[in-house]
């Protein structure tokens, strides 16, 4: 979310949860402590096959219909199915709730929940002196700890002396509660997650009901397994509304404040892009078509939008990246909003397709959620690094707009944008999400459609140009004054017709020309159309007159803004400023830059922006970059701009 610092709470985001309100008085004798904090960090981590992604979208959702706010982190093992037990296999999801608003899924987890050696393994390094673990005790035995380097049990060396520690033998509880119900223990034992999805919901005052309609629907053709996996889920709440270790449970107020008036839902970054797409065709009065193949962290998309036919969206699965973006660019030559959907390796793929739309001039789409590279690289990790290969990943001068969002719900209206440019300017626009984005998830304020931006386009419907002999024809490169858009013509509208392909057009008439003036003229042309984009300037928020600067792009806005905080709270004076354009950057890029002392450019990336900004704007840009297919932490952040500050 994006509202004002209104606490030392809130501006503190990604801290670990402190207590705040002091605590409840049991109401009876053996009642148990009731806490209030204002926020709190769970980390679900397990083997691949354990289910950590399900529990933890589920204790998503029920927050958010309880209405705090909340960011979340999910991290996905590299590997389709890694070995299980070891370290490549675990899985986690990570989730930051509060009763005020926050920007990060926070730093380091206040609870972990630990389903066997190497989950515990994995995630300790960030878990800080004091939290909670909850650990399934079951899986502690020889042969697991050893697959992860264990030579004794870290429940009973002493080794997490420093945490709070809750042994709890999950499997076994598990197949318990679940004796009657005839199944076998290998059965059983899948429903360990929601054990422990009903102990944490329990731990943290979560409603119950949302999750057991899901699990009925889920299930709805194996209502039996529908019902185990229900009786799990409230063994778990009565296990820590009984059991003696848990003494204390936790409440996490309603974020009231932090929201303004409207209906919300929790929405991850590719169902806000997805979203957004339609809400673009449909504003646009337009049929959306995506041609896409299957890549990680992009197919999400492509399985949503397959969902809405009713809205007019068609959804081709190519069978590789060059078919997918050739179906949709054919797609936009027919008069559709044409979408193609991928990550870095498959934007290689599309490269020559990419600039052929340039060289046509045509609407189109291209949605690359960023992951870690090169090559395959790190699949399911995110990174920043595909700028520059936007930027100029082509043959000879082809400029591309781009456009970033900077938070899961952000990627809604930064699809309408990308939209509104690629159809008034007739030109492909790159759509730069990635996977901490896609992957993530936030509060959305649904908007209303009455305050969504009218996209309708007028397609060519005759001729635009008259000879020197009072010869009405139809030249399809004749452009609009203000946009140098040439028009959009349908094909089979008659005497429309005009010739289509990759070599170079003539100006205004669009034949085949190799006149070496002539190509001059038009790639200059194109670039002027570019350099032309009406985009919103930069906003600057600089409270205090400060002479440090950090700009960033993307996903990098909730750990910059978080520790932008940080240091104000700490009195420190710091400006901070966010891309979402970034070709053309905004026109009074370069007078906010040459305001401050100091540039700053975090970049999970080697600092292409940085590189740009300098090139471009001639300023000593300074680059801190992180290349570990994590986002930024808010601390780690915090800590860097001081020195930049006090240097």
């Amino acid at each position: 979310m994006t509202s004002q610092v209104s606490s030392p709470a809130e501006q503190a985001d990604g801290a670990g949860g402190a207590v705040v309100g002091g605590q409840r008085t049991p109401e009876s004798p053996g009642a148990k402590e009731v806490r209030r904090l204002d926020r709190v960090i769970i980390r679900f981590a397990g083997d691949s096959g354990d289910g950590m992604q399900l529990t933890g979208d589920r204790f998503t959702s029920e927050t958010a219909s309880f209405g705090n706010d909340l960011s979340t982190l999910p991290n996905f093992p590299a590997e389709i199915r890694a070995p299980a037990g070891t370290l490549p296999g675990v899985s986690s999801f990570q989730l930051h709730f509060a009763d005020h608003d926050i920007l990060t899924p926070g730093d380091a987890p206040n609870v972990l929940v630990a389903m066997n050696p190497a989950a515990l393994k994995a995630n300790i390094g960030d878990v800080p002196r004091g939290a909670e673990i909850i650990v399934n005790t079951d899986e502690f035995t020889k042969r697991p700890m050893a697959k992860v380097g264990y030579e004794t049990s870290p429940l009973e060396d002493g080794s997490l002396a420093a945490y709070n520690l809750h042994p709890v033998p999950l499997t076994t509880l598990t197949v318990e509660a679940l004796k009657d119900f005839g199944l076998s223990r290998k059965e059983a034992e899948r429903s360990k997650n929601m054990f422990a999805l009903g102990l944490l919901s329990w731990m943290y005052h979560r409603p119950t009901e949302g999750t057991e309609s899901f699990l009925r629907q889920k299930f709805a053709k194996k209502p039996a397994i529908a019902e185990a996996n229900i009786v799990a889920f409230r063994a778990g709440w009565n296990f820590g509304e009984t059991t003696e270790d848990f003494a204390v449970s936790y409440e996490v107020a309603p974020a009231t404040r932090a929201f303004p008036t409207g209906t919300y839902r929790n929405i991850s970054g590719n169902l806000a892009l997805s979203y957004g797409l339609i809400a673009a065709s449909q504003q646009a009065d337009l049929p959306l078509y995506l041609g896409s193949y299957p890549i990680t962290p992009a197919s999400d998309i492509l399985h949503e939008l397959s969902k809405h036919k009713n809205f007019g969206v068609r959804t081709f699965q190519a069978e590789d990246e060059i078919a997918g973006i050739g179906a949709a660019l054919g797609a936009a030559f027919g008069g559709a909003l044409g979408v193609t959907t991928t990550s870095g390796p498959g934007v290689a793929l599309k490269s020559e397709t990419i600039g052929l739309a340039v060289s046509l001039e045509l609407p189109l789409l291209i949605v690359d959620i960023q992951r870690g590279g090169p090559s395959t690289g790190l699949p399911t990790k995110t990174e920043q690094a595909d700028l520059l290969q936007a930027m100029f990943g082509r043959n000879g001068e082809a400029p591309v707009p781009i456009v970033a969002p900077k938070t899961p719900a952000d990627c809604f209206d930064a699809a309408l944008d990308a939209a509104r440019i690629a159809l008034t300017y007739r030109t492909p626009v790159f759509l730069l999400s990635d996977g901490y984005l896609a992957n993530g998830s936030e509060p959305w304020r649904i908007p209303e459609v009455t305050d969504l931006p009218d996209l309708k386009v007028k397609f060519a419907t005759g001729a635009d140009h008259t000879l020197a002999d009072g010869t009405e024809v139809f030249w399809p490169y004749k452009r609009d004054p203000e946009t140098l858009a040439r028009p959009w013509a349908v094909p089979g509208t008659p005497g429309l017709e005009h010739r289509i392909g990759g070599i170079e057009k003539q100006d205004g008439t669009g034949n085949i020309s190799y006149d070496p003036a002539n190509h001059d003229l038009m790639v200059r042309t194109r670039q002027a159309k570019i350099d032309g984009i009406r985009v919103p300037d930069l906003d600057v928020d600089d409270p205090d007159g400060a002479t440090t600067l950090v700009l960033g792009w993307g996903s990098t806005y909730g750990p910059i803004t978080a520790a932008v905080r940080r240091l104000r709270v700490a009195g420190l004076p710091i400006a901070q400023a966010h891309l979402r354009h970034l070709n053309p950057f905004p026109r009074n890029l370069g007078e906010v830059l040459e305001r401050y002392q100091k540039v700053v450019v975090p970049e999970m990336n080697l600092g292409q922006l940085a590189t740009l900004i300098r090139a471009k704007y001639l300023v000593d840009a300074q680059s801190y970059n992180q290349v570990n297919g994590m986002p930024f932490k808010a601390e780690q952040l915090a800590t860097v701009l001081k020195e930049a500050i006090d240097d």
